[in-house]
Parts: C-alpha cells; structure tokens; sequence
C-alpha cells in the first residue's frame, strides 16, 4: 500500500493525481470541487514545464482534495477503499477504511501482534508534513484502528514485513522528492500551500 504512511503528504502534492494533462472537460455528476483540484494540478503541471515557473502560490483546499478522492480520481492502493484528510499547521491526519487482508493479499505472519492487521477497519494517521527545497517529509505520529492506538513497535513491523518489501520508500518517516518543481508545501487549516521554483 504504497501511500498509506505517506498519503496524507505525498497525494496532496499531486503524485497520485490522474489526468494532469488532460482537457478538463465537466462531466455528468462530476464533483465540482474534484474539478477546480484537477484544474489546480494541471496549472502545476503546466507551471512545472516553464523555463521560469511562477512562484506565486497555489492553494489546495481541503474539501477540494477529500472531493477528488470520493471522484476517484486517484486509483487506490489495494485495500484502501475510503480516504479524507484534514489539515492544521503543519499536520495532516488522514482517515482511511482498509481492507489489511486485501492489502496484505494472502501474506501471512505468525507473529500474534499483527492479529490487529486483519480484517476491515476504520484507521486513523497522525502525522507531520512539511515540504522544503523540493523535498518533502512526513512523520507518522500515531496510528489508530477503530479508535483503539496502535503500538509503534507493531506499527514498524506490520511496515517492514507487509509494506516495505513493495513500497521501499515508505516508513514511519519518509523523505522523498517533490513532483513538478514544487519547492515549498505547508499544511495549513484546512489547505495545503505550494510553491514551485
């Protein structure tokens, strides 16, 4: 599940984002919101192809990222079937319905403290995000399933046994380089602010 630790970051910036380049044409019971999102990823995109993007800001609102994602606009990681951020400085918390046996897909352990990574469950991440000079970060802070904290030894082992060996770069903190010459990201309430240079 290559976004799960790093969703909450790494899709707000647009990596995830279907069809940047593509004609922006409304379509019948298209979300209006998911429609200024796409119109904002595209001009990022399109600023990102510029000798000299302009750094003026863009602004992502939360409502506009929730609604691209009830859209479907972003394909899903197996076993992620529901996904909404919200923002405050500086910090992102994404809720998330997850499938663990379908994104485990038939991996099993017989280590009893992944007995809580089974079945469908409600999961609730914590982190910190930031983005500077083209690179971004994220700190997973905690990690609930059904209102219940998960321990952070259990939470590191479910990620080294099930996650890392097909998403590498995702942890408990991941550092990874930003898309289309985005140089600054800020979490801020309720908006996500980038810059690009």
């Amino acid at each position: 599940m290559k976004h799960l630790l790093t969703v909450a970051f790494l899709l707000l910036t647009g990596m995830g984002a279907a069809g940047m380049g593509a004609a922006i044409r409304p379509q019948a019971g298209e979300h209006r919101l998911a429609l200024s999102l796409q119109r904002k990823l595209q001009y990022i995109g399109e600023n990102a192809q510029a000798a000299k993007p302009d750094p003026a800001p863009t602004v992502m609102t939360e409502e506009e990222v929730n609604d691209y994602f009830a859209a479907g606009k972003v394909k899903m990681p197996q076993g992620l079937t529901k996904i909404t951020f919200r923002g405050r400085s500086g910090q992102v918390t994404a809720l998330a319905v997850v499938d663990f046996d379908q994104m485990r897909a038939g991996q099993r352990s017989s280590n009893p403290l992944l007995t809580i990574f089974s079945g469908t469950h409600n999961v609730e991440i914590d982190t910190d995000a930031s983005g500077s000079e083209h690179r971004g970060h994220v700190h997973v802070r905690s990690v609930s399933i059904d209102g219940t904290a998960v321990p952070n030894f259990a939470l590191e082992i479910f990620v080294d046994r099930f996650l890392k060996p097909k998403y590498p770069d995702v942890g408990i903190d991941s550092v990874f380089d930003l898309p289309e010459r985005i140089d600054t990201a800020t979490v801020g309430y309720h908006k996500l602010t980038v810059t690009q240079k």
